[in-house]
């Protein structure tokens, strides 16, 4: 048993970080009958369950509740008055109470066998010991699990105003928005600034984004993924302006003022709040990585292997802090699964296990939400691929058009020579469940027709992968309901 108060000095997996990397990797050296010993510098649970995943994905949800009410799909249904009343106190409040009862459940509720969480700031000092706020701690084996925080662009004032950052839902770090702004001025056009854009705008804040390419979602997504939210966001009044860049910004009666270039020209740009969501970096820096021996790539990502071992045989780094890294993705269940893998490549001995990064299904948590897998079309091509790739709209699924939501699009990509299923990109209604099948099918390297000859539920969501796959040869739109 590993009492935290003791004052530890050493475990047989020391880990850096207290997320649910961090916490699977304690788990998986439990089971081995080993100690483990998590050391946490802010909030145990780390960014998913404290700032990220669970608090947003419960306001977006709230805040879908509230735009259905004003704007209701279907003839015959009329909202009355200002449909639902926001108090966003109350609403953030909640939001706490189900933060901290999940941490406990699932993270604080788990310690006390053989592993527990130290508070402090670590950072090696040499490829055995970590020092904790001058404390050393030693390890037989290490586990870099420190995650990610928002990126920060050189933008000349930014320091001087009281600038946002996807932290702004973080309970009890001072850091938490507790008054729902009139107006927000957003940096960047990827996941971030998507998912909160909406929200807030559909909490009733004016929201305007900047994005630097010209479209939304313009790196790593198929380019018909960012035109079509860019549609949705202008319908619902959401302002994207295009090829823009923050250059300057400076307090002002209103809140903030932001200088922004638009292609050629320039303007000023007035708003409350401003919200910094251009990305998150690998938390490399100030862990001492260097006394430790381990290196980083050019993009400061820890560098490791298949089995997320670094150039040091003693010491593994799994999660947001190795990026890219073998196919990698910052995603909460990526995260857990290398948590594990790492855990046994360091403790149990014998067979190794690897990190498969071909199948990771990944959405963006808007109404509709964006839902992706595998590769995109640019991706497929240049892997040497003839891809047979076809977008099609929403419209042409039965089920979108009997809910009134035909809002969306899907492209499946395929090799032209093997019929291979190589990546599904979609935007839709229950997109983030359907996505699953699509990654279920892409594990067993499913081909087009394995889409057509699975019979599917109807009228469901999930009928657009047969619809996508019959489209090769046929036309959807002269197929009648449930035709092959």
């Amino acid at each position: 048993m590993i009492d935290p108060s003791s004052g530890r000095d050493h475990a047989d997996l020391v880990i850096l970080g207290s997320g649910s990397t961090a916490f699977a990797a304690a788990l998986a050296a439990q089971e081995l009958g080993k100690t483990a010993l998590m050391i946490e510098q802010r909030t145990v649970g780390g960014t998913c369950v404290n700032r990220g995943c669970l608090p947003s994905k419960n306001l977006i949800e709230a805040a879908k509740l509230v735009f259905d009410a004003r704007h209701p799909r279907y003839q015959g249904l009329y909202p009355e008055g200002a449909g639902l009343k926001v108090n966003f106190r109350e609403l953030m409040a909640q939001k706490d109470e189900l933060v901290l009862d999940y941490r406990e459940k699932k993270y604080d509720s788990l310690l006390g066998g053989q592993f527990a969480v130290r508070e402090g700031n670590a950072r090696f000092i040499d490829p055995k010991t970590v020092e904790i706020d001058g404390q050393p701690v030693r390890g037989e084996r290490f586990l870099v699990a420190t995650g990610s925080r928002p990126h920060i662009p050189d933008i000349d004032g930014l320091e001087t105003v009281p600038y946002l950052t996807s932290d702004l839902l973080a309970r009890d770090e001072g850091q938490e928005l507790t008054d729902l702004p009139a107006s927000l001025l957003i940096v960047g056009g990827g996941y971030i600034a998507l998912e909160l854009g909406q929200m807030f705008a559909r909490f009733g804040t004016e929201v305007t984004l900047v994005e630097r390419s010209r479209q939304l979602l313009a790196h790593g997504y198929e380019p018909e993924l960012g035109r079509t939210m860019g549609q949705i966001f202008a319908e619902e009044g959401i302002v994207v302006l295009p090829n823009a860049a923050v250059q300057r910004v400076r307090a002002d009666a209103q809140g903030i003022a932001a200088e922004v270039t638009i292609g050629s020209g320039r303007r000023t740009l007035h708003a409350e709040r401003i919200l910094v969501a251009t990305g998150r970096r690998p938390n490399t820096d100030g862990i001492g990585l260097e006394a430790a021996g381990v290196a980083v790539n050019a993009r400061n990502e820890i560098a490791v292997d298949a089995e997320l071992r670094t150039k040091v045989p003693h010491i593994f780094a799994a999660g947001d802090v190795i990026g890219g890294e073998q196919s990698s993705q910052m995603a909460t269940p990526v995260g857990a699964r290398q948590g594990g893998i790492a855990a046994h490549n360091a403790l149990a001995g014998g067979h190794p296990r690897s990190f498969d990064g071909r199948v990771i299904p990944r959405v963006i948590f808007t109404d509709p939400p964006v839902a992706v897998v595998g590769m995109t079309e640019t991706e497929a091509v240049a892997a040497g691929h003839h891809c047979w790739c076809r977008p099609l709209p929403m419209s042409v699924v039965p089920r979108a058009n009997a809910i009134r939501d035909t809002r969306g699009i899907i492209k499946m990509v395929a090799d032209a020579d093997t019929s291979e299923v190589l990546g599904v990109a979609m935007i839709g209604a229950n997109a983030s469940e359907v996505i699953h099948e699509a990654a279920m099918a892409m594990r067993f390297r499913a081909k087009l027709a394995d889409f057509v000859d699975l019979l599917h539920v109807y009228p469901t969501m999930a009928e657009v992968l047969k619809i996508a796959a019959i489209s090769r040869t046929k036309d959807p739109a002269k197929l009648s309901c449930c035709a092959e």
